[in-house]
């Protein structure tokens, strides 16, 4: 091989070499641009996620304004309906009399505060959008939370708002008929206040009176104490002498047979047993009498002589200042009045009324409370089964068979309630009224209650941090079911819880 030949060889070998680099680095150079082209596609691909989860969330937070807009909407839609329910309602009252001005006054403050009510929801509102902002930045559990506890607290308050709406209707629709029916029966039954209070003390000319009564050892005093069955008390009462005896016949035979024997003057032992007997021959009568004239006035026919007798002896036996046969007669009355009104058995309504306190007649010669001797008795002389029931069930001893029962107990609540009608001493007021606060004291978170209109109101102050709106209905509600289990009161009582918060801040 010659030297050019070889220097051709070598030469061809240098390119051959230089060419394979320069292949090798353009493939190179290629694979580095398909990489970073890959890179930038991998990168475009990431921002794009990106910008979608960024739209999604954006897409939520709207939707999420969205919902509460339409919550608050459908919530002022609500107002606006309940709003105008109000204003027809109001429209309605405009025609009615005048005495139910007072309801139009009641619907224009609750006009002011729904008005009040829509301007705190405009506020509300407000203070949602600027919440929905701050929670869009929450996680979801604590979204959750937030929006649970505001919607507990909505709905207890709301849950308040209803009750109190339920009950007020109801109450004002009930009272308003119910005033309506016992106004009715009371104007037509129209009987007089009750004025009539038996009395034991039997007026003298004199004092030396006395003496003659009293007798030689006492003898005229003794001898008319056991014909009459009384005890006769001469103290320093001037020109008067005092007759005792739990039973208010006895009572009365012996004023009148003693008022007798005064005007008579001739006071000694014989005299004294037949003027009491001719005494009890006329009262007898007159009980008699009475008891007739009283199932006359009281239109129930048919009674057996016996309980009429016993009705007649009602005439000289006072409750609370009050008549009882006087009593009787008005709760026919007004029980009959009240069973026409209510399509009930007038009859049974009736005779219930009349017979419903006849164990008052004997009741201390019987063990048992009046309303079960009453039942037992009028059982014993032929009384109808449902009237019996009526007698027995008026203070709710036994169950109340029939509504004509309920009648008789609302009749004898009334003729008892009415002003006028029945008067008690001091201290049993001022006992019933303690009793009244006591019952409501007992009761959790209350602080203090104050009875008012003679126990016609208890209002009862709570503590704000212990009892809400809600609890303060049930409060209410518990405390009067407890007044009426535990007390005997005429009519009924009101109760009003009172539930007051303050804030107080001071600037510096």
């Amino acid at each position: 091989m010659n030297i050019g030949n070889l220097v051709t060889l070598v030469l061809s070998l240098l390119v051959g070499i230089a060419i394979g680099f320069i292949i090798r680095q353009l493939l190179y150079t290629r694979k580095l641009a398909e990489e970073e082209k890959e890179a930038g596609n991998i990168l475009n691909t990431a921002n794009e996620d990106a910008r979608n989860i960024e739209l999604q969330a954006k897409d939520k937070a709207l939707k999420i304004r969205q919902s509460a807009e339409s919550e608050v909407a459908r919530r002022r839609s609500d107002l606006n309906k309940e709003e105008d329910r109000l204003q027809r309602r109001r429209d309605e009252t405009d025609a009615r009399t005048e005495r139910l001005e007072n309801r139009e006054q009641t619907l224009n403050k609750r006009q002011s505060a729904l008005d009040k009510k829509t301007n705190e929801l405009e506020n509300m509102y407000s203070q949602e959008l600027e919440e929905l902002q701050r929670i869009s930045e929450m996680n979801k559990d604590e979204a959750r939370e937030i929006l649970l506890r505001e919607v507990e607290k909505e709905a207890r308050s709301d849950m308040a708002r209803i009750m109190r709406q339920i009950e007020a209707e109801a109450r004002e629709e009930g009272e308003t008929r119910a005033r309506k029916l016992i106004a009715s029966a009371i104007q037509r039954v129209a009987s007089e206040h009750v004025q009539e209070v038996t009395t034991s003390f039997v007026p003298l000319p004199n004092d030396e009176m006395k003496g003659r009564i009293i007798g030689r050892n006492g003898r005229n005093i003794h001898a008319f104490e056991q014909a009459a069955g009384v005890d006769v008390i001469v103290d320093d009462t001037p020109e008067a002498i005092t007759i005792s005896c739990f039973d208010s016949v006895r009572r009365e035979v012996a004023v009148r047979s003693m008022a007798k024997l005064v005007l008579d003057g001739r006071i000694h032992p014989a005299h004294i047993e037949n003027i009491v007997q001719r005494e009890r021959e006329e009262v007898e009568r007159i009980i008699v009498e009475a008891g007739e004239q009283a199932a006359y006035d009281a239109g129930v026919p048919g009674l057996h002589p016996e309980i009429l007798k016993t009705i007649g002896r009602l005439k000289f036996r006072t409750s609370y200042g009050q008549n009882q046969l006087d009593h009787a007669i008005e709760s026919a009355q007004l029980a009959g009045v009240i069973a026409a009104e209510l399509d009930a058995d007038v009859e049974v309504s009736k005779a219930g009324g009349l017979l419903h306190d006849l164990g008052k007649a004997m009741d201390h010669n019987v063990e048992g409370t009046h309303a079960q001797i009453g039942a037992d008795f009028a059982k014993r002389y032929g009384v109808p089964k449902n009237v019996i029931n009526t007698i027995a069930a008026h203070h709710q001893e036994v169950e109340q068979e029939s509504v004509e029962a309920v009648i008789v107990e609302a009749a004898d609540a009334i003729s008892g309630a009415r002003p006028g009608a029945r008067r008690e001493s001091l201290e049993q007021y001022i006992k019933r009224i303690r009793a009244l606060e006591e019952v409501a004291n007992s009761f959790k978170g209350v602080n203090q209650s104050y009875a008012l209109q003679a126990g016609r109101e208890i209002r009862i102050f709570v503590r704000p941090e212990d009892i809400d709106d809600l609890e303060s209905i049930r409060l209410a509600r518990d405390i009067a079911r407890q007044v009426e289990d535990t007390m005997q009161y005429p009519g009924q009582i009101k109760v009003t819880v009172i539930r007051e918060t303050r804030a107080v801040d001071y600037a510096k």
